[in-house]
């Protein structure tokens, strides 16, 4: 799943997120999501998530299992 949807996120689920300074670059930071920060119900870039250790940036990928 590509992380544009906020119905396919909860907390504590695996994640791959882009930062804000890896925008440009695409590097991609994996986490577990403690808490969803975009309001809307989908979003073109991905939701805005912040992991468990503070990071906040926009899913690229869910990860299954």
């Amino acid at each position: 799943m590509n992380g544009q949807n906020r119905k396919d996120i909860t907390p504590g689920v695996h994640v791959e997120i882009v930062l804000k300074q890896d925008q440009r670059t695409g590097k991609r930071t994996a986490g577990i999501v403690k808490d969803i920060l975009t309001k809307s119900a989908s979003h073109p870039h991905g939701i805005k998530v912040r992991l468990e250790d503070g990071q906040v940036g926009r899913v690229q990928l869910i990860k299954k299992g």
